[in-house]
């Protein structure tokens, strides 16, 4: 599943992983999407949009 936002094209971003005793290890941040249908060029598509951009309203949710 890819987990990125068909609205604005958020998507998973990497960073550390910083111990107590500061050792860093890789690791991913995963972006906040929902599935959600909404209208997109007049048709009805499930999708996965993300908090920011539900929460602002750039889609018109069925």
């Amino acid at each position: 599943m890819s987990r990125v936002c068909s609205v604005c094209g958020k998507g998973q971003t990497s960073g550390n992983n910083v111990s107590h005793s500061n050792r860093k290890t890789r690791r991913t941040f995963q972006a906040n999407v929902q599935k959600v249908s909404f209208v997109k060029d007049g048709k009805v598509v499930s999708d996965y949009v993300c908090a920011r951009c539900l929460k602002s309203n750039k889609i018109e949710r069925v």
